[in-house]
């Protein structure tokens, strides 16, 4: 048999990475299998206008990807033919036998007959066809075998038919020992699996050249687009490995080697098979190309930009800042405008891990539409955008220029960046506090996910972009009390994007988040540390500033406030505001716990400064009732009042259902407090006021089960009940705290002395 030895000619897309490959000179050889398909074909050709067009039209969908795709048993060929065209199948299966069980003679008929198909004025198949090229590589492949080489393949072919009538023989056996319910069920099971799940096939010895092609296109396009129909990343490996067996310089194969090992975040590996592929092509290209912008030069640029994208994506930023600068110095002595694009965007994403510059960015835009890379320049304008987020600039100009980038999109059909698009909206919305809107931008994602398919049976929907919307929506769903539908959401995700997929870390972070939510809620303080060593292998700052959370509910206070220290000088280094205006108020409700609550107010006044210069407004309005609640403990309730009424708005419309409750519980506090100096009529109504907004904020802490908050209020209600003379009403509060306070002692802490 020929051995897969051509050379592939494959020009990396380094904007989705999606290996395209031309073939030349494509061999290819009988097998079995094949001579199944002839016989499929002849069939096909004999029952003509017999044939409805129903059944027509599913036999020719089922052609392509057979000829196309590599070797199968005949049970699973036949129950395909079956669900299509049932008596065609029996057809084929008798002219199977025949030949099988006849002589020699009878399949060298056979090809002689092929040849019959292109006759006449007005054959049945044209030479230049599909299914009449492989005719033709079929005739042509079996005429160069020699006689040993038929015998062989006659007795292939004997052996293939004979393992399909043992099998159905076993089935038969296995079908009178079972009773019907239990087939029904199998049979049920059989048919959902699907006929035709080619990314499913194990590819059995050497692939022709054809196969081989359409396989690592197939696999290439499924990682990208949906990785859970892809092989898993053992069984492609394996299946690669055995291509590499019989062609060691097929450039094609290392390159989705390397790709399948991104997917396990193999360093070793994935450096192995990209230089692999590039030496390969380096080999391959230099027979037939010069050294200008389709030889050996543009490998070498591409192999260098392709190694800093990857020491980049490991965390490696000097190996990948040596590899930037020689794709940079060969780019400039071949004058490749593109491939310094390309550069000049990873020298601006190294540059950012150790300094902010917009500069380089503006002018990577710039150049990009000056050249016409318009995907270069869309995710330039997305990185400006999200940089100047954590900069603190309004959403406003924000939106516009990512208005201004979706017009490049829909301009260009970029589907994908229209989806990373929809996706930093939804991330900004977030930071922001807009939980409306960010809910809104992730509806709409999701929407036009669902209406759009790559191939049949594949959606474009596994993508990153996917996968961070989706989280999103299942922390604001948690934060509403909706753990159940919070849930199902994660559920789909670790289905989507199972653990050893890429982007599995996304979900894996916001399960754990919810989870240490969910146990500090209920009080398992035990259950919330155990869940910070998962929190702080996939982020650690997220980590360290639970593990303070974890520790400032058990009242180690010394021990959180070393670590808040830490923290805080850390996130202040990298700039990440948003975890600094949180550790400051953490820090806030330590001072406020060991009573000095006049050194609070420095550190949450930094706070509110900080939101407000950043425009984070969520975080501002939990500053300013954190300030409220620091007034009320100091003995200005009016005060606090006045303030609470500019934060508890943005609260109540966008907060987090537990940020709900703690606000209209300070609200009922201060009102109590400041009820001191009223009239008796006036006091009265002012109670009775604080206890309706105490059912609201009990309604709140219900929710997400926040059983300390809740056992805080019922207290606070019975103290209420009790001055209002309303013993009935006392009791029944008294009974339900006395109920949570044995299942929730106190840690020596007085129940009202701290915001949330």
């Amino acid at each position: 048999m020929a051995s897969v030895h051509e050379s592939l000619y494959f020009n990396p897309m380094l904007t989705n990475g999606v290996v395209h490959a031309n073939v030349f000179g494509v061999r290819d050889w009988v097998t079995p299998h094949k001579m199944a398909l002839l016989v499929l074909l002849s069939e096909l050709g004999r029952a003509g206008a017999q044939l409805g067009l129903l059944e027509r039209r599913r036999l020719n969908r089922l052609l392509l990807p057979l000829l196309q795709g590599p070797d199968m048993a005949l049970s699973r060929l036949r129950k395909a033919i079956e669900e299509c065209c049932p008596h065609l199948a029996g057809s084929v299966h008798i002219r199977l036998k025949l030949m099988a069980e006849g002589e020699l003679k009878d399949m060298e008929q056979f090809f002689d007959d092929l040849s019959d198909s292109f006759s006449g004025t007005e054959p049945e198949v044209h030479k230049t066809s599909v299914v009449g090229l492989f005719l033709r590589h079929m005739i042509l492949a079996y005429n160069k075998l020699s006689f040993s080489q038929v015998y062989k393949l006659y007795t292939a072919l004997q052996q293939y038919f004979q393992k399909d009538e043992k099998k159905n023989g076993a089935d038969e056996n296995e079908m009178e020992l079972t009773n019907p319910e239990e087939l029904d069920g199998k049979m049920e099971k059989e048919e959902l699996d699907g006929p035709l799940r080619e990314e499913e096939i194990a590819c059995s010895g050497p692939l022709s050249q054809k196969q081989a092609e359409y396989f690592l296109s197939q696999q290439a396009s499924l990682l990208k687009n949906d990785e859970t129909k892809a092989l898993a990343p053992a069984s492609l490996q394996k299946e690669l490995n055995n291509l590499l067996k019989f062609n060691p310089d097929f450039a094609e194969a290392h390159y989705l080697s390397y790709l399948n090992s991104l997917r396990v975040q193999d360093v070793f590996s994935s450096t192995h098979s990209l230089l692999h592929y590039f030496d390969r092509l380096i080999l391959t290209g230099a027979e037939s190309k010069s050294n200008g912008d389709e030889g050996y030069g543009r490998s070498l640029r591409y192999a260098a930009l392709n190694l800093a994208a990857l020491h980049c994506r490991f965390g490696h930023y000097q190996q990948a800042e040596l590899a930037l600068q020689e794709a940079i110095r060969i780019a400039q002595e071949s004058n490749d405008h593109i491939c310094l694009q390309h550069c000049l965007s990873w020298l601006y994403i190294l540059e950012q891990k150790i300094f902010d510059s917009c500069v380089l960015l503006e002018h990577s835009v710039n150049k990009s539409l000056h050249f016409g890379l318009p995907y270069l320049a869309s995710l330039g304008i997305q990185s400006l955008v999200q940089q100047r987020a954590f900069a603190g600039k309004a959403a406003n100009k924000l939106m516009d220029a990512l208005k201004d980038s979706d017009l490049l999109h829909w301009k260009h059909s970029l589907s994908e960046l229209i989806d990373i698009s929809i996706a930093q909206k939804t991330a900004i919305w977030r930071l922001y506090g807009r939980s409306t809107m960010a809910l809104q931008q992730a509806q709409t994602l999701l929407s036009m996910n669902s209406l759009e398919a790559v191939n049949v049976g594949v959606q474009q929907n596994n993508t990153e972009s996917f996968a961070v919307v989706l989280c999103h929506l299942a922390e604001l769903h948690a934060e509403q009390g909706y753990f159940a539908a919070a849930s199902e959401i994660l559920k789909h995700l670790k289905e989507r994007f199972p653990p050893n997929s890429q982007h599995a870390q996304l979900w894996m972070l916001f399960d754990q988040k919810i989870q240490f939510e969910r146990a500090m809620n209920d009080g398992r303080y035990h259950v919330a540390d155990s869940l910070v060593a998962g929190i702080t292998a996939l982020n650690s700052i997220e980590g360290a500033y639970r593990k303070a959370i974890v520790l400032k509910a058990q009242n180690q206070m010394s021990e959180a406030h070393k670590l808040l220290q830490k923290l805080l000088i850390h996130c202040q280094k990298i700039k990440n505001t948003e975890m600094v205006i949180s550790v400051l108020l953490s820090i806030a409700e330590l001072y406020w716990r060991s009573s000095c609550h006049t050194i609070a107010l420095p550190v949450l006044l930094q706070a509110l400064a900080l939101a407000r210069e950043y425009s984070l407004q969520y975080l501002a309005s939990e500053t300013v009732l954190n300030l409220a609640f620091s007034q009320l403990i100091l003995g200005i309730p009016e005060q606090a009042l006045n303030i609470l009424h500019m934060a508890i708005e943005p609260i109540l419309a966008h907060g987090a259902v537990l940020d709900k409750g703690c606000a209209m519980f300070l609200v009922a506090k201060c009102q109590v407090a400041s009820a001191a100096s009223y009239t008796p009529q006036k006091k009265i109504e002012a109670l009775e006021s604080a206890i309706l907004n105490l059912n609201e904020a009990k309604t709140y802490f219900a929710k997400v089960d926040c059983k300390e908050q809740l056992r805080d209020v019922l207290y606070f209600q019975a103290r209420l009940f009790h001055t209002l003379g309303k013993t009935q009403e006392r009791n029944k509060c008294a009974m339900l705290f006395r109920q949570l306070h044995q299942e929730l002692p106190a840690h020596g802490v007085p129940l009202i002395n701290a915001f949330k």
